[in-house]
């Protein structure tokens, strides 16, 4: 095993290529994204899948519809009885204007009216319809209608108290310990709110979100898919392999052999795969991508190593997964659905794709190697800079085509995975260098973690966890208070 900026050039297989002479070390000049600079991105989300034909508009990629509301009494007693509410709230109203302004790419206020008794709760929220989540805003103390305003709300609410409007935000961490999803934050500032927005944008991108899963029967994932959509509203529907098949002998021969042809023209170099293995994996991308548009579904994942076994499809999907993690939309390995979800949650906020992967260990260095035979080219974004690949053969299969993705170093990540709806694992680690090896996957990253025998020893919820470039743990453990799950550190 080694550093792959150490590895010498490789025997092509026939193929012609502009970038033989290319050093695979280029990957170092990729600039590493700094906090600045990553907080940037975060700002100007990406469209998921918007250079694909017609999926702009897709459900998805629209903002979220947030309701707000204002919470006071008949009379207020602090921080005065004089207090003046109907003003308080016409000065309020003039600050979320300009924050409804600068992020109109992530939500839609609507409501604004004030509730002050328990009565009024219901009927403002069967006006309000539908709507990805409320923004409660106390004016004075007491609130009354907050209690069952929370035991109401359908939707994930975020509580806004500015300084000395009320006592009511000494209640919320108790409502939230009891199930609701609720968070909180008290401050004078309105920009606190924006990393909220970006969190309801989240949640209307998962409630309109659809998984295409590739299995021979349902099974216990169905008990899985109904917990998520219960949960976050992500619908599931399950696919065949006849399905598959289907659609991609559908695929024009003509279309799929000019993405072949550039798709190996992009590469580094072309190690074991035949023409035909790669020339099947492109092919099955077109298909699934046309499956995913007929069923207006932006996620898919395949039982690859089980009821619909790779060998078995017309075509290794691992070339599908990763251009179609490249276009911000998801591609997952195994049929994993927890790792699916976990990317569709971390990717629809931060605009980064995730990789999935199996952790190998080596507590004497202090190192987690992170490797697996899928891997995104564009791991800081669909608008972000490629990463070279070289394209190499399934190594536990020694068939098929897959992107060996030589990842920036010297970086931050995030390493999450959902173990069910209601918890999250996570810890993050130094990216030190890509690795080569014919142990194991092809793309590999070697991380500098905190404490890998402390994290080895404790270790559960299964093998995958899904990296992010970025450190986003922060913006996790805030979506977790809203979206009602925990998060535990696990290294």
């Amino acid at each position: 095993m080694q550093d792959v900026a150490s590895i010498a050039p490789t025997k092509s297989s026939g193929f012609n290529f502009r970038f033989e002479d290319l050093i695979i070390s280029l990957i170092m000049s990729i600039p590493p994204l700094t906090r600045r600079e990553f907080g940037a991105c975060l700002c100007a989300l990406p469209l998921f899948g918007k250079n694909i034909d017609g999926w702009a508009n897709a459900p998805w990629n629209g903002p979220a519809t947030v309701a707000r509301v204002y919470l006071a009494a008949p009379q207020p007693h602090w921080p005065k009885p004089t207090l003046n509410v109907d003003q308080e709230r016409a000065d309020v109203e003039n600050q979320l204007r300009d924050v409804a302004r600068k992020n109109a790419h992530l939500v839609r206020f609507t409501g604004g009216e004030i509730l002050r008794t328990e009565e009024e709760v219901r009927p403002w929220l069967a006006r309000v319809g539908d709507v990805d989540g409320l923004l409660a805003i106390p004016l004075a103390q007491p609130t009354p209608p907050l209690r069952t305003l929370v035991d109401a709300a359908p939707v994930p609410m975020l509580f806004f108290s500015r300084p000395y409007a009320t006592h009511a935000w000494s209640s919320i961490a108790a409502l939230r310990q009891d199930g609701r999803k609720i968070d909180v934050i008290a401050t004078s500032s309105y920009g606190d709110l924006d990393p909220y927005l970006k969190a309801f944008r989240t949640v209307h991108h998962l409630r309109n979100s659809k998984v295409l899963v590739g299995a021979a029967t349902p099974g216990a994932r169905q008990k899985a898919a109904d917990a998520f959509t219960e949960r976050m509203g992500v619908k599931f529907q399950f696919v065949t392999g006849p399905a598959f098949r289907d659609a991609f002998e559908s695929v024009n021969a003509r279309m799929a052999a000019e993405e072949t042809a550039q798709f190996t023209q992009a590469a580094l170099r072309v190690v074991e795969p035949s023409p035909k293995e790669i020339g099947d994996g492109v092919r099955f991308y077109l298909a699934i991508l046309n499956m995913m548009k007929a069923e207006k579904a932006n996620a898919v994942t395949i039982d690859c190593f089980g009821t619909l076994a790779a060998k078995t499809l017309p075509g290794y999907p691992c070339i599908a997964f990763s251009k179609l993690n490249d276009a911000g939309l998801y591609g997952v390995c195994e049929g994993d659905l927890a790792s699916t979800m976990t990317q569709m949650l971390v990717t629809s906020f931060a605009g980064v794709p995730g990789f999935v992967s199996d952790p190998v260990f080596d507590i004497s260095r202090n190192e987690v190697i992170h490797a697996h035979c899928v891997a995104a080219t564009k791991m800081k974004g669909p608008d972000g800079p490629s990463s070279p690949y070289i394209i190499r053969n399934h190594l536990e299969t020694n068939e098929g085509a897959v992107l060996q993705v030589l990842m920036p170093v010297g970086e931050t990540i995030t390493v999450g995975r959902f173990t069910t709806p209601t918890k999250f694992l996570i810890s993050t680690a130094e990216v030190t260098g890509t690795v080569d090896s014919d142990r194991g996957c092809r793309t590999q990253i070697r991380t500098r973690v905190d404490n890998a025998q402390q994290w080895l020893r404790s270790y559960t919820a299964g093998l995958h966890r899904v990296i992010f470039y970025g450190d986003l743990v922060t913006d996790i453990e805030r979506m977790g208070r809203l979206m009602g799950f925990d998060v535990l550190r696990e290294a």
